[in-house]
């Protein structure tokens, strides 16, 4: 998954507008213009398409904690970090404070199964002898999980 497919996914599970995502961008001193955001989106093969940067990546999930969670005391924007499907697992999940009976519960709704030692071995060190790294469809159907539990909190926000 790229990283402008994963932007794309953040964007329609949380219904984020343009202006949502330059502030989110801003909560970790990463700013970026509506012009910049509009080519995140555009499609590949689109003259003014660009593609989202590990860092940018991860400086964005950086500010939805801070969003999400408020900022922490004394922490400071980690400008160069790469990112994998691991590490993006990672950030949403403290993002939402989701706990691992949560993402379990979550993954069973999209038809994804897998036991707490599963689940913890995706957020180990790459160096632990028990890391596994989460593919694509694991992360796709976690995203497609939040959106299914999203749009039910926001069902019955309006009935």
């Amino acid at each position: 998954m790229t990283n402008n497919e994963v932007l794309q996914h953040i964007r329609y599970i949380f219904t984020l507008s343009n202006e949502k995502i330059s502030a989110i961008f801003q909560l970790a001193e990463c700013a970026k213009t509506d012009d910049e955001i509009n080519n995140f989106f555009r499609k590949n093969g689109d003259p003014a398409f660009s593609r989202v940067a590990d860092n940018v990546l991860a400086s964005f999930l950086d500010g939805l904690i801070v969003e999400f969670r408020g900022a922490k005391e004394g922490a400071e924007a980690q400008l160069n970090q790469t990112i994998n499907n691991n590490v993006i697992f990672n950030k949403v999940k403290i993002a939402l404070a989701l706990k691992a009976d949560d993402i379990i519960n979550l993954l069973s709704s999209a038809e994804l199964t897998l036991s707490k030692h599963e689940l913890s071995a995706f957020f180990r060190k790459p160096e632990h002898k028990h890391f596994r790294t989460c593919n694509d469809d694991t992360l796709l159907k976690f995203f497609n999980a939040l959106h299914i539990k999203n749009q039910q909190e926001i069902k019955i926000i309006k009935e």
